[in-house]
């Protein structure tokens, strides 16, 4: 902002996010500081590159005019990105009721004995804006899930893992269930067959005490029992 007594001038650097084969556009604001009117003019270097409207005009007392200067697009960029080119604006204490119609060079001119107050301004190329990045539908093997908005209008979350890599898992669990009643299941065969060895020790014990021998039908029903615990042990 200048420190002018006729007009506050604000941006003193002009900053144009320069791009190629693209007009650029910036405001300039002069701000009336007095109670009487004031008529400006608007001069650069460069007066090709640039279209200032309105280069010439009256800002009113206690208030504020927009300045818009354009910059042509440029087919070429500067190596370094500087730029020398420079503005010059001229403010000078104009009569009542005066319009921008009324303004002419010679007002502005210092031989002529007008009090004119000039504020120099400078031009700066900035960066251009970044485009937003774009939003990918899905989420990429290796990031993170995503939140998506189903068809009736509730938020869902899906896993980055594809219904491919779910079924191996689900076939995973059914095995370790498998393997772990079958485990049971033979667990189970050895007690009873232990069981069995022992009431057959024991009849045999019986039997010497008794001096007798042990029935054909118990020792065929043992046999049975033990050909039946070693084809259940074999299938586990």
């Amino acid at each position: 902002m200048s420190n002018s007594e006729l007009l506050t001038v604000e941006p003193l650097d002009l900053q144009f996010p320069f791009e190629l084969r693209k007009q650029i556009s910036c405001s300039l604001y002069l701000t009336n500081k007095t109670d009487n009117h004031v008529a400006f003019k608007v001069k650069t270097t460069n007066p090709k590159k640039y279209c200032v409207r309105p280069n010439t005009g009256v800002v009113l007392p206690r208030s504020t005019c927009e300045v818009l200067v354009t910059m042509q697009a440029q087919k070429e960029a500067p190596s370094d990105m500087q730029c020398k080119d420079k503005f010059l604006l001229q403010g000078v204490t104009a009569s009542p009721g005066i319009t921008a119609k009324d303004v002419t060079p010679e007002m502005f001119s210092k031989e002529a004995g007008y009090l004119v107050e000039e504020t120099k301004l400078r031009v700066t190329y900035v960066a251009p804006p970044q485009p937003p990045s774009p939003v990918h539908e899905g989420s990429e093997e290796g990031s993170s899930p995503r939140a998506s908005v189903s068809d009736n209008g509730q938020a869902s979350e899906f896993s980055r893992f594809s219904a491919d890599k779910v079924e191996p898992q689900e076939g995973t669990s059914e095995a370790r269930a498998l393997i772990t009643k079958l485990t049971e299941e033979k667990q189970s065969a050895i007690q009873l067959n232990n069981k069995l060895q022992r009431e057959l020790e024991q009849l045999r014990r019986d039997s010497k005490r008794s001096q007798s021998g042990i029935p054909l039908m118990y020792v065929l029903l043992f046999g049975l029992i033990g050909l039946i615990l070693g084809y259940i042990m074999k299938s586990t």
